[in-house]
């Protein structure tokens, strides 16, 4: 339906809720499914358009784990972590970056730390975050990968990581161990402006820097 490059004064991106954002990434989003519950999610619309409104785009926010959190940032309760990222099929190019960019400015003062990933086992490899300024981090250690009927499921149950022969009982299949691409955005104390930092070894950046 659309071929030409996102018209921004076209397209607006605003809160959603999670009933009209889930079967989208059902759908579209090649892990078939997502988090129970979302801390922040955000649609791509038609600028003008509402009630019925189609939305073509959905950046899910949720918070990490307390762990993955401290290990990036001295505040875990600052973390966010951007779980999905999904466009419709025929959205205009550079509709993706326009939804994830307008997202982050989105967010809540509080959180101070963004952290996303890139499956390589999809093939991705974080183009569109690296050209959003997000500050890569290196890649994640291989992790086994579990599908059940095409959608993915995570090891994870609550505080727990559930065991390989668990997940078999679950119905699962492992198709794989694979690393993943690790990406990070610091935002500064000003709401409007985002900017990547440097990783290093000690992994933390003062807050604003």
């Amino acid at each position: 339906m659309y071929s030409d490059r996102l018209k921004k004064r076209e397209w607006e991106v605003r809160p959603m809720p999670i009933y009209e954002a889930r079967p989208i990434v059902e759908k579209y989003h090649y892990a078939r499914g997502a988090a129970n519950t979302a801390t922040e999610l955000h649609g791509l619309y038609r600028r003008g358009e509402w009630f019925g409104a189609r939305c073509y785009g959905v950046a899910w926010w949720i918070p990490p784990t307390r762990s993955c959190a401290a290990a990036w940032w001295p505040n875990p309760d600052e973390v966010l972590v951007l779980s999905r990222l999904v466009i419709v099929p025929g959205t205009p190019k550079n509709a993706a970056t326009f939804l994830l960019m307008r997202s982050v400015k989105m967010l809540a003062p509080r959180w101070k730390c963004l952290l996303t990933y890139a499956d390589t086992w999809q093939g991705h490899t974080g183009h569109i975050y690296k050209a959003a300024g997000w500050e890569y981090c290196g890649m994640t250690k291989p992790e086994p990968c579990y599908l059940i009927n095409g959608r993915m499921v995570s090891r994870k149950a609550g505080p727990r990581t559930r065991t390989h022969d668990e997940m078999i009982q679950l119905g699962a299949k492992m198709i794989g161990s694979y690393a993943r691409h690790r990406f990070r955005l610091i935002r500064s104390p000003r709401l409007l402006i985002v900017r990547g930092g440097r990783c290093n070894e000690n992994k933390h950046l003062s807050p604003g820097l």
